[in-house]
């Protein structure tokens, strides 16, 4: 019986993926279940089971977008499993040893003379100004002498024109899935007013918290008190001060939501991962960092599913874990807003008419100016800036160790 295998939807409103890669050959004897492709949505990598155990016959190639349905492979699910093979075997290929060609001859080399390569006076200067060296153009001129109209068509080859180093290059197709990050990213750009505030956040409280309750709470839990929760519960709380900070423009109307789902930007092999941490609102410290591992586990391991990306209200991304000082975040749109997170570095600050050394982070909002006014974004901004500097009070309810279920 020969089994067709169709494309299974990956989730609500994708029509088609993309072959990524196939992990068998054709001719293959698979077995049921056993991994046969990766295919990519415009939001996730996912794997593509046997449905049956036979001989695959694969019908589309690598880099192929198909249509959700689309028939991708046929299994024979009469073959028998071939004797002494591994559950998924790899053909074997010999390649056959070609035949030792003749030599071809080399064309000979046109004559050289004491003027190859030399520029007139016009050209030397000419290629002076584009720092480019007569010895790398091809003259047209009398024994290849280099002219002033070959000077005028030089191109400097890329910056470093004599360093004789490696100039090759490789091409690759983007993946499904990092075209539609580039199509998101752009439309986020040229269809929204999106602006950004910026504020810096003295760390201090947060760092002594840390250090106090860290290993205790650790111990306890079996997840680290890292920084994600405090921003988290600092951010649920600055959204329910500003709610439309919270909101999407859909049409001409506005959508306003009494709950937090929170995006977390996390950098996964098959790239950028936005995966949401439901109702952030109900969650503990505890809750909050148990969930942000979960996720950012799932997302490196190419786990992550379509549901689990989809939905957020609100992004949080942190490119302070590759060094980044200060930048520029993009919307996640539909979302009207996003915080982006930086490292921390110790910088000299005034508190109290003195100067002291305080760990500090930039912070930044880029938001929709169509639905969120200035006076919203930088009192967002300030909410937040205002809990992570006093958290005890703002976040913790001046009760530490209930806040952290010590």
């Amino acid at each position: 019986m020969i089994l067709e295998m169709k494309v299974p939807s990956p989730g609500e409103s994708i029509t088609e993926v993309e072959i990524a890669e196939w992990l068998v050959q054709d001719g293959d004897y698979v077995e049921k279940d056993q991994a046969i492709a990766e295919v990519d949505s415009d939001k996730a990598t996912l794997e593509l089971p046997a449905e049956e155990s036979g001989i695959i016959t694969l019908k589309a190639e690598e880099g192929d977008a198909v249509a959700v349905g689309a028939v991708v492979c046929l299994i024979d699910t009469s073959a028998a499993k071939p004797e002494g093979s591994a559950d998924a075997p790899a053909k074997e290929e010999k390649k056959e040893e070609a035949a030792p060609k003749a030599a071809t001859p080399k064309p000979a080399e046109a004559a050289k003379t004491y003027a190859t390569g030399t520029a007139s006076p016009a050209a030397k200067k000419i290629l002076s100004e584009k720092g480019i060296e007569a010895s790398t153009v091809s003259g047209t001129g009398k024994d290849g002498r280099v002219t002033k109209d070959d000077a005028v068509n030089a191109v400097p080859s890329m910056g470093t024109p004599t360093t004789g180093g490696n100039r090759g290059e490789t091409r690759s197709k983007l993946s499904m899935l990092r075209r539609k990050v580039a199509e998101r990213l752009v439309s986020a750009k040229n269809e929204t007013a999106m602006l950004t505030t910026f504020n810096e956040v003295d760390m201090s409280p947060i760092f002594a918290l840390r250090n106090q309750y860290k290993e205790a709470f650790k111990a306890k839990h079996g997840v680290g008190l890292g920084f994600m929760s405090f921003f988290t519960k600092a951010v649920v709380r600055a959204l329910e001060m500003y709610p439309s900070v919270n909101a999407m423009i859909d049409g001409k109307e506005m959508i306003a939501y009494d709950f937090a789902d929170i995006s977390i930007a996390v950098s996964g092999p098959k790239g950028l991962m936005v995966p949401v941490i439901r109702n952030a609102e109900n969650l503990s410290f505890r809750g909050v960092e148990a969930e942000v591992k979960r996720l950012a586990i799932r997302a490196r391991e190419g786990e992550i599913t379509v549901d689990e990306m989809t939905g957020g209200t609100f992004t949080i991304t942190n490119g302070g874990v590759f060094g980044s000082m200060l930048s520029t975040p993009i919307i996640n749109p539909p979302q009207s807003a996003i915080l982006g997170m930086h490292n921390i570095v110790e910088r000299p600050i005034a508190k109290n008419g003195e100067v002291v050394i305080a760990p500090i982070m930039y912070v930044a909002v880029s938001y929709d100016h169509r639905i969120i006014d200035g006076k919203e974004s930088v009192g967002f901004l300030v909410a937040i800036k205002e809990a992570l500097e006093n958290p005890e009070e703002l976040l913790m309810n001046n009760d530490v160790k209930k806040a952290l279920e010590m």
